[in-house]
């Protein structure tokens, strides 16, 4: 992945600023709680929803399973309708080509569609390092651009911002971006987004090269897929000469009845909406009608490694409509900046570690971000069990182990920091071994009980810095067992 993000402290010392930021919090607060009473209503107007959840469940692990047969009917889809399958085995190699491609044309700017693929590999970072220019067209792309600002929600990149701040953001930076904002503007929604029109559709109308990413691609037929609400990306899609679109090999699906599944699921999931107002399909070239010349690259960057991983490659799964990070106390308390990805919240806490590896400080946090309460797993169209990644994950980076990176198989070592950790884990294993000095120990907490501490010390200080030690009970449980049922089992 792109390096833009790693570099960060990890996430509980990021995280310890977001949540200082009073202006920030309640931004979030707002959002995240209207989106997330929108989607319960719209997800309970259907009455098959577990069963739709449960076909793109297995429509996806089917899919995986079976990935290098549709990714091959795919290119061949593609390649018979017209358009060029490129390869690309990581962040690097995909922003040459696209850095290529857009070369030859002979252009020095491209317009955009929301994607969160060409955010992964810092495709706009590449293009100006080349002379290029990148403009964002999605609403919210734009006021995270023009603010000089990072992404923090799948869904809304600029979540994190209230109307006063975009109001001043698109007065004080649209000018340097191309058409100014208007005079007198003014926090007001249609204010704010005819200024973007405005400003945005000069650009559409002179653009010869358009990027975008896919929501679905369609392996028999070679068919790309976008969801959006703006129409931003129907006009990229159709008016330039050239398209682009950089896709994470994972977005295959088999056939169009599979599809069908997919777009019930993601607008009620994403925008809480029955259906997106535009669902924009494209198959390679045609005459007379959208670009005339069309390539796609399929990225891999880390996500072959993640299907090497039997628990955690139901990452893969996801298909972007922000569910979780919606219902996340975590995430609605730290914003998406500390996740130090351009996927925040639970899924960007299980997908992050593994497309970029646990060897930096952010990445072998990201784990932790979370208080495993399962709201995530239960509003997941496609069934992630977030925490039970979350708990894998953990594992790795205490305990190390062998994994997949780059195609190979290494063993890593375990992070530090993590040696007490460890050493509680092989106590407790000892101790469930060995029945009676469990039993022992059980009875000897119950009799000093009333000496324990409030708080624990050294490392475990951390952890009842926010939360209360629990009570020993003033007889364990197999002690109680045989007094009030006469010894009946009272050994098991």
């Amino acid at each position: 992945m792109s390096g833009t993000f790693v570099g960060m402290p990890a996430f509980p010392e990021a995280a310890r600023d977001a949540v200082r930021d009073t202006t920030l919090r309640g931004n979030l607060r707002h959002a995240t709680h209207t989106i997330r009473a929108k989607r319960a209503k719209a997800v309970a107007e259907v009455s098959d929803w577990a069963a739709l959840r449960e076909a793109g469940k297995r429509i996806k692990d089917h899919t995986l399973r079976h990935l290098d047969r549709y990714l091959e009917q795919l290119e061949a889809a593609v390649t018979a309708a017209g358009g060029t399958v490129h390869w690309a085995a990581d962040a690097d190699e995909a922003n040459r080509i696209v850095v290529r491609l857009v070369q030859d044309t002979g252009e020095s700017e491209v317009v955009k569609v929301k994607s969160m693929a060409t955010q992964e590999i810092g495709l706009n970072e590449a293009l100006e390092a080349e002379g290029i220019r990148a403009y964002e067209t999605d609403l919210a792309e734009l006021i995270v651009q023009l603010g000089e600002d990072r992404p923090s929600h799948l869904l809304v990149p600029a979540i994190h911002r209230n109307r006063g701040e975009i109001r001043d953001i698109f007065r004080s930076e649209m000018g340097r971006w191309g058409r100014p904002a208007p005079e007198g503007l003014t926090d007001t929604p249609a204010e704010l987004a005819e200024a973007a029109r405005l400003h945005l559709r000069e650009k559409f109308l002179r653009a010869r090269v358009g990027v975008s990413g896919a929501n679905f691609m369609v392996a028999e037929t070679g068919t790309l897929v976008v969801v959006e609400s703006e129409g931003n990306g129907r006009m990229c899609l159709t008016l330039p000469e050239t398209l682009i679109s950089v896709v994470g090999i994972e977005k295959v699906v088999p056939s169009w009845r599979d599809l069908e599944v997919f777009l019930q699921t993601l607008p009620r999931s994403s925008t809480a909406e029955r259906m997106n107002p535009y669902t924009s399909t494209w198959t390679g070239t045609t005459d007379g009608d959208g670009p005339r010349v069309f390539h796609l690259v399929l990225l891999d960057n880390g996500r072959t490694d993640t299907l090497a991983d039997e628990v955690g490659r139901q990452a893969l799964r996801c298909i972007r409509c922000s569910a979780c990070l919606n219902v996340c106390p975590v995430y609605e308390r730290a914003g998406g900046h500390a996740y130090g990805s351009v996927y925040p919240g639970p899924i960007g806490a299980i997908l992050s570690p593994q497309l970029r590896g646990t060897a930096s400080d952010i990445d072998a946090s990201l784990p932790y971000a979370s208080s495993l309460c399962g709201a995530c797993y239960e509003v997941c169209p496609v069934a992630i069990d977030i925490p039970e990644v979350l708990v894998h994950l953990r594992e790795r980076v205490a305990q190390g182990g062998p994994v997949t990176r780059d195609g190979n198989k290494v063993v890593l070592r375990p992070a530090r920091g993590h040696g007490a950790e460890r050493a509680a884990m092989r106590a407790a294993r000892w101790a469930f071994r060995h029945p009676g000095a469990l039993r022992a120990g059980q009875r000897l907490a119950s009799r000093t009980r009333r000496f324990h501490p409030r708080t624990l010390p050294g490392p475990g200080r951390a952890w009842t810095g926010s939360r209360d030690l629990p009570p020993v009970p003033a007889e364990p449980f197999r002690d109680w067992w045989q007094r009030t049922h006469g010894g009946k089992d009272g050994g098991r």
